[in-house]
């Protein structure tokens, strides 16, 4: 049967795998109030790669999963990737930061910096082990970017549950959005300074400066722009930053992120892009899903891994908590605010996962830390919902109050 079925073929079983097995999971198992099917998808990515299928049926997994398989699902990947990313950096609300700038400071800074610190002192405890830092990494790269893990807030995904939990158009939702959109700047300024590469920095100097040129001249075209040409436009200057930023020495999805972050929101019309993320979930970002559980590595021992999940579970979501309380001190939130918020912002998915799996890339940690902080995003995302929901419920005042 191998030998008569064409590379073709053996693709379209991979897609029909990637998009039924999660997806009766979700639905026969009901999991949508602790697993959306988003996350489902993430998890399924996993059992589906080397470390779990790939054990149990070698040859199946094989069979399916071969080189130019594999190779096509990773083209679909990145351009899905490029895309949700773009939209993310789109979705920035940096003029509502910058309105209320005190309170927003004070509370992303905080709840960036906590487990930013936690999580770097995890990762600390990890160099005293074999198998966890990359390669190609410097220890204070490999530092940096683990406890930068723990601190990521996924912006895409945390709109996705605050629409599930009927707060993103409050009050509190628009707040929880400004403290996400500066901790995403933060994030992404930190992979730059952790991807440069001192031999490139030439290069890399050069696609910065041609960036905010070129940038000044985009934004003077695109409001001139019909809205239906700016995402024509849009897409063409995607491909254009990511390419720069991947020539450089970067990586292209931070070219992809700069290429949105640098746009307005309001250039596009806001049910169009809630559409556009949606169908991007919906038909490509799977495909990633599956190319990232393909990645996954437990050649350090699966009870290695998940003592290292746990402890950097900790470190992030103690930390976020920690970090949120402190702001709320400070700027003397109602009691129960704080608990609320900060369990909003410790949500990892996505934009965690498109982290990691850049500092996987370029060789700042293995497969194995991969495989942990994988875990760890999932864990995270899947305490939100079921531990928010509650609180929101007894707490009704709070979702109305302004800051």
């Amino acid at each position: 049967m191998h030998a008569i079925l064409s590379t073709t073929e053996i693709f379209l079983i991979a897609l029909g795998i990637i998009f039924t097995v999660p997806y009766l999971i979700w639905r026969v198992g009901r999991t949508d109030y602790y697993a959306p099917l988003v996350v489902v998808q993430i998890i399924t990515g996993i059992l589906l790669g080397p470390g779990i299928l790939g054990s149990i049926f070698p040859d199946y997994y094989a069979f399916v999963f071969t080189q130019p398989v594999v190779q096509s699902l990773n083209g679909i990947a990145w351009w899905a990737v490029m895309i949700f990313v773009w939209i993310a950096g789109i979705e920035l609300d940096l003029k509502q930061a910058w309105a209320h700038r005190r309170e927003s400071v004070i509370t992303a800074g905080l709840a960036l910096a906590t487990p930013l610190l936690l999580g770097s002192i995890v990762a600390a405890g990890m160099l005293l082990h074999d198998g966890w830092i990359g390669p190609k990494a410097m220890t204070w790269q490999f530092v940096l970017g683990v406890g930068m893990a723990c601190a990521v807030t996924a912006l895409p995904i945390l709109i996705l549950l605050m629409e599930k939990l009927e707060i993103l158009r409050q009050a509190i939702g628009q707040r929880i959005l400004r403290y996400a959109s500066l901790d995403d700047i933060a994030i992404w300024g930190v992979l730059a300074l952790i991807l440069m590469d001192w031999q490139r920095v030439g290069m890399q100097g050069a696609f910065l400066f041609a960036f905010g040129v070129c940038s000044y001249g985009f934004r003077k075209l695109m409001v001139r722009l019909p809205e239906n040409d700016r995402w024509y436009v849009g897409l063409i200057w995607l491909v254009v930053c990511a390419f720069g930023a991947d020539w450089s020495g970067l990586h292209f999805m931070v070219g992809a992120f700069l290429s949105g972050a640098v746009m307005d929101g309001d250039w596009f019309d806001q049910k169009q892009m809630d559409l556009l993320r949606h169908h991007v979930l919906l038909v490509v970002m799977p495909v990633f899903f599956l190319s990232t559980g393909l990645r996954t590595n437990w050649s350090v021992g699966g009870e290695a891994v998940f003592i290292a999940a746990a402890v950097l579970l900790f470190a992030s979501v103690g930390g976020k908590l920690l970090g949120v309380q402190v702001a709320g001190k400070v700027l003397k939130w109602q009691p129960g605010e704080a608990s609320i918020i900060g369990w909003m912002l410790q949500t990892k998915a996505l934009i965690m996962i498109i982290f990691v799996n850049i500092l996987m890339d370029k060789g700042v940690i293995t497969s194995e830390t991969f495989t942990a902080l994988l875990l760890m995003a999932v864990a995270s995302t899947m305490l939100t919902v079921p531990v928010v929901s509650p609180k929101l419920q007894r707490m009704q005042s709070i979702v109305t109050r302004a800051a």
